[in-house]
């Protein structure tokens, strides 16, 4: 998958909802999902509430849902989520289309400027974050340094190299998932933290496709 530079990645957080590179569909334009039919909204949890008037909407985030980021997602943005259904429910504030086909994305709501997400084929595959919070279930996240990663995860992680030999990141596996932690281009330590299937997520990192 096209890895976004630290410096764009950055950008594009610091200005969610600001400078929308390309509006998310309306949401009478997409498909009625058919877990909203029947009066129900989407929670910032993921889970679904009752609604007043049947139209799929983003519901308030506890504050502490908004700290944990894990190889599932976080909050409503679970890894495999459709993103027609996440832009029906009022959750994708833009869009924009990398080279290679990938849709990044950004979010509304309690998550904006702090997660970007990407997606294949319709279906959430990344969720990263430059900002802390959010940690991992562990309490691992951006800013900290790689010893203390090691720390927390003891045999659980360890740090990994690209196959062109120019850059390093410390990788935790969790089943087919990974959670993915690299340097900052100006000072040491973790900038960035991407979580999602080892199949994108790592393979990315190490064969540093761009366009």
């Amino acid at each position: 998958m096209h890895r976004l530079s630290y410096t764009v990645v950055t950008a594009l957080l610091a200005t969610a909802g600001l400078v929308p590179i390309t509006a998310a569909a309306p949401a009478a334009a997409a498909p009625t999902p058919a877990a909203v039919a029947g009066n129900l909204s989407e929670r910032a949890d993921g889970r679904f509430g009752a609604g007043t008037d049947g139209a799929a909407r983003p519901a308030a985030a506890d504050p502490d849902e908004v700290r944990l980021i894990s190889v599932r997602g976080a909050g409503p943005f679970r890894i495999g989520a459709d993103l027609a259904r996440l832009s029906a429910a009022g959750l994708i504030d833009w869009m924009a289309t990398g080279c290679d086909g990938t849709v990044h994305a950004g979010v509304t709501g309690a998550w904006a400027g702090k997660i970007l997400l990407a997606f294949r084929d319709g279906r959430l595959v990344e969720v990263g974050t430059a900002t802390a919070p959010p940690r991992t279930p562990a309490g691992a996240g951006v800013g900290m340094s790689f010893a203390a990663l090691e720390e927390i995860y003891g045999p659980r992680g360890s740090m990994i190299r690209n196959d062109a030999g120019d850059a390093s990141a410390y990788l935790v596996r969790v089943g087919s998932r990974v959670e993915l932690f690299t340097g900052h281009p100006i000072r040491p330590g973790v900038g960035y933290l991407q979580v999602g299937p080892a199949s994108v997520v790592e393979r990315g990192f190490r064969e540093g496709r761009s366009c």
